[in-house]
């Protein structure tokens, strides 16, 4: 994400324009894009009519939408969307103050597959909710868009990878990717015999 930053002059603008692109048929009011974004409102209002100056977005009844007929879309989803913005250093950073976590998988949204049921999956023990949702809502501005997540004891997990619980094999039986898994949780030992 820091590259992208520096290309497009600041995060800020990279946030805000993900935000856009994966949610093209949404408005937002510039008090949620901020939210959304995690950006403070001067930077925020600078960036959002610079955006509005170039016809990326289009201001309608007091709310910003995304203007599909703007001239550069897919050369950005590719760039902005389709690369790889975060690296696995940056997944780690971000959860591992919240506890003791043991396992850390992704799906969905960070794979680019639109048909999984969670974008990220975290199990561990002694884990400050707090701090999961925090990061979650730090990844969720910086990718630009909403992530369903699982939360689970090591207890509770193991538990329901043996009662072969139907959201626990979504994620272990079909494509993912695992970011942290230790001796105790290691997916392979975890599949189904």
């Amino acid at each position: 994400m820091e590259i992208l930053g520096k290309i497009f002059g600041s995060q800020s603008k990279v946030k805000i324009m993900r935000l856009f692109l994966l949610n093209p048929d949404t408005s937002f009011s510039y008090k949620e894009i901020k939210k959304r974004s995690r950006t403070s409102n001067d930077i925020a209002n600078k960036e959002l009519k610079a955006l509005q100056s170039i016809g990326f977005v289009k201001k309608r009844n007091k709310e910003l939408r995304f203007n599909p007929s703007f001239k550069y879309t897919s050369e950005l989803e590719n760039l902005l969307i389709n690369s790889d913005s975060l690296d696995k250093s940056t997944l780690l950073e971000i959860f591992k103050k919240s506890g003791k976590v043991k396992l850390i998988i992704v799906s969905g949204i960070f794979i680019k597959d639109k048909d999984s049921r969670l974008d990220l999956l975290i199990v561990g023990d002694k884990i400050k909710k707090s701090k999961v949702e925090d990061g979650v809502h730090r990844l969720e501005a910086e990718i630009g868009a909403e992530l369903t997540y699982a939360l689970f004891d090591t207890k509770e997990f193991l538990y329901r990878v043996n009662m072969y619980d139907k959201l626990i094999r979504d994620i272990l039986d079909f494509p993912h990717e695992v970011i942290l898994e230790t001796k105790e949780l290691s997916t392979q030992s975890l599949k189904k015999p």
